[in-house]
């Protein structure tokens, strides 16, 4: 069963036709990602309806910045009024490429967000031994550019796990220079 945050965004995406949220596979992670001691900052990018923030937050420590960015304004005014009352999530409306680096680095990514996972600069966004997410994977696919990028990035350790017949996801953890 899945939080109750995270029931209220799901009747958000389906009130609004939103159809990409994540999987209940990946929020899993996210849950046990975000439970992991240490987490200091903690963002997601692609909000949606907030999802998978709520997955996040469902299990990560109440005291622990939490920002999450989404490009589409109405998505993320619904997604702040969902947040509303955690006093350390903020919504940010805007391109995750000139919101988020200010509020870098993170000790947990969840990229989310179409595109934003073929950008390698995600990886100066993470601390050291800061980890990343990066879901909807197709099983199998070795030719996938992200796939290519992720998991021969000379500073981020990664692997691929399949979390369900349809869905791999990669993550990773950026290395010490």
């Amino acid at each position: 069963m899945a939080p109750p945050l995270v029931e209220q965004a799901l009747r958000e995406a389906e009130r609004t036709g939103f159809t990409r949220s994540c999987s209940p596979e990946a929020g899993r992670l996210l849950q046990l990602l975000a439970a992991q001691r240490g987490r200091a900052r903690v963002a997601e990018i692609g909000t949606g309806c907030g999802v998978g923030a709520a997955w996040l937050l469902s299990e990560l420590d109440p005291g622990v910045p939490f920002v999450t960015v989404e490009l589409d304004a109405g998505r993320a005014a619904a997604a702040a009024e969902l947040l509303t009352a955690d006093e350390n999530a903020r919504v940010l409306h805007g391109d995750w490429r000139d919101v988020l680096p200010p509020e870098a680095p993170f000790d947990l990514l969840f990229a989310d967000g179409g595109k934003a996972k073929e950008h390698e600069e995600l990886a100066g966004l993470l601390a050291p031994g800061g980890t990343l997410v990066l879901d909807d994977l197709t099983p199998g696919r070795s030719d996938d550019p992200v796939r290519q990028l992720w998991l021969r990035h000379p500073r981020v350790l990664a692997t691929e796990l399949q979390i369900s017949s349809q869905e791999a996801v990669i993550v990773g953890t950026l290395q010490p220079r």
